[in-house]
């Protein structure tokens, strides 16, 4: 018993120094008291060699085992590479792959997947709130065209977005398409899929004129912000205990009132300020100790060999990491002085292997 209980506090003590090394390296020697978890999670390059396992919620989590879509394919072609976060659960991968061999049978040439989550997931230095554990996904509004984009056009291309410019809340029905309205209502008819958030003018669109099957426009919610994108959300994988739930939608097609008051003034009002207060102080950064306790294993669990290796379904495809980061950082340099040159056509990756 005295050898065994020596046997795991030695296991213990040399993850805690794994992950103290971890801290140190991606924050510049602050503790882990002093970093935001953001800063733990961005500073990551490559996943961790595990079984795929989502752990928290959307917004506060992060995934062990995650893999990478390849950033081309048949059928879709993988934007803002320098970001580093086309990284997910490898059912949502084979999601977004399935979404795009779909798109071409509902009039949409193929797919431009946006964000996913970061190789460990976590919180991101920039944008998302969510996007944290694996099982979130954008899709761009804006259709793949019949070429393969270089490495500077997926940095660069602008979003397109579906509403007029000097009209409230209301779709531009010179950009919005019938095409449009099926790819979203296809996204959403997958059974795994739980949510596609969407501008509430894009769901009052569809509200308005969907006259295909309504079943799953429920699961179409109104957010802020997604005029140029829509966000897939995925339910908890069977047999993920530690992947917290999403409650579940409505019943109904959610063109009621729920949607009505985006249409009023009180989302978009600004908050009342009290002249005599004080200013707030800002809010506190996610720390890793907020985080489901698994996150620190994750954060200090071995990675694979290479990017290659964790790339879902193996490819030849040339490694994001080798774009310039829209964050630079130092976390990994050795990992990131290996990988090649970023050129400036990115090849198709080699078919899936069997067992996929």
């Amino acid at each position: 018993m005295t050898m065994m209980m020596a046997k795991g506090f030695r296991a213990l003590a040399k993850g805690l120094a794994l992950t103290a090394g971890l801290i140190a390296a991606t924050t510049g020697g602050a503790s882990a008291e002093g970093a935001a978890a953001k800063q733990l999670f961005g500073g990551i390059k490559l996943p961790s060699r595990a079984a795929p396992t989502p752990y928290g919620f959307y917004s506060k989590g992060c995934i062990a085992g995650a893999v990478a879509i390849p950033v081309d394919g048949p059928t879709w072609q993988a934007m803002r590479l320098s970001r580093n976060r086309r990284w997910g659960h490898p059912q949502m991968i084979s999601l977004l792959e399935r979404l795009s061999r779909d798109a071409p049978g509902v009039g949409w040439p193929g797919i431009l997947i946006g964000d996913v989550s970061q190789p460990r997931g976590g919180p991101m230095l920039t944008g998302h709130a969510s996007h944290q554990i694996g099982l979130d996904a954008d899709i761009w509004l804006t259709p793949m065209p019949d070429r393969r984009l270089s490495a500077k056009e997926r940095e660069d291309m602008p979003f397109t977005s579906m509403l007029k410019e000097n009209k409230f809340l209301t779709v531009d029905t010179k950009r919005w398409t019938p095409a449009h309205a099926k790819l979203i209502m296809l996204a959403a008819s997958y059974p795994e899929v739980e949510r596609i958030f969407v501008n509430p003018a894009i769901k009052k669109k569809l509200c308005d004129t969907w006259t295909g099957d309504r079943s799953a426009l429920g699961k179409v919610r109104p957010i802020y912000g997604h005029d140029a994108h829509f966000h897939i959300r995925m339910g908890c994988p069977d047999g993920a205990a530690g992947c917290k739930s999403q409650a579940a939608v409505g019943a109904g097609d959610g063109c009621d009132k729920s949607l009505a008051w985006w249409f009023t003034d009180e989302p978009w009002a600004k908050p009342k300020k009290d002249p005599n207060a004080k200013p707030p102080k800002p809010p506190r950064p996610m720390q890793l100790s907020d985080m489901p306790k698994a996150c620190a294993v994750v954060l200090q669990a071995p990675s694979p060999d290479s990017e290659m290796a964790a790339t879902f379904g193996g490819a030849t495809a040339v490694s994001a990491l080798a774009a310039t980061p829209a964050n630079p950082n130092d976390a990994v340099p050795a990992i990131t002085a290996q990988m090649p040159e970023l050129p400036d056509v990115v090849p198709i990756p080699l078919p899936r292997p069997a067992g996929y």
